[in-house]
């Protein structure tokens, strides 16, 4: 490697600011922390709160939450592709399973609840008019796709749907379960779909 070259940083590691660096460990702890705050601040009373009230619950200065994310719209960005990574971290670790078709419902199951679990955070970002989806589609899509024809080719999953049809079944059923009247099954529409998704004869 020429003397003039920085190695790049490993996918994934947060950057400075001006994303050449990996950060210091105590900055990471730093930006976590905001990330953590910010996601329960959000979800619980709107992206409405100020950035200096993040940092203060946060126990950090505003100027440090101003130099991780200098405007609202980065802060909510990174929350998103921090939840998002986790989902697409955890495809990539199910594509080493020895059951690839456990694997990718597994992988479905665990999408639909993620999003479940986020649905206040989620709310308050698709009101303040964020565009969720377009922050990480391709990444995502291909997370989801390599999963799936994984599946394909071992036979258990029907080979005329793609990872875009597959996203928007998870879309589907996250919408289905937060309308569901109180007493009816919990998850039965991801057991549903998951058969629906399953390979059959001639398909």
């Amino acid at each position: 490697m020429p003397a003039n070259k920085t190695p790049a940083p490993a996918r994934g590691e947060p950057q400075g600011d001006a994303g050449s660096r990996p950060l210091r460990a105590d900055a990471r702890r730093n930006r976590a922390r905001i990330l953590e705050v910010a996601v329960e601040v959000f979800a619980t009373e709107g992206l409405a709160v100020p950035i200096d009230e993040i940092a203060r619950r946060a126990g950090v200065g505003a100027g440090t939450v101003y130099r991780h994310f200098p405007t609202k719209e980065s802060l909510v960005e990174a929350i998103v592709r921090d939840s998002v990574e986790r989902l697409i971290e955890r495809a990539r670790c199910l594509l080493a399973a020895d059951d690839p078709g456990a694997a990718f419902f597994g992988f479905f199951s665990s999408a639909v609840e993620a999003g479940l679990e986020n649905k206040a955070l989620g709310d308050a970002i698709a009101a303040a008019g964020f565009d969720r989806e377009a922050i990480v589609e391709e990444e995502l899509l291909g997370a989801i796709g390599k999963l799936l024809r994984r599946a394909q080719r071992a036979g258990a999953v029907r080979r005329d749907v793609d990872a875009a049809d597959v996203k928007a079944l998870v879309l589907g059923c996250l919408a289905m379960e937060r309308c569901r009247a109180e007493g009816d099954a919990p998850r039965r529409l991801v057991a549903v779909v998951c058969d629906g998704l399953r390979a059959r004869q001639g398909r």
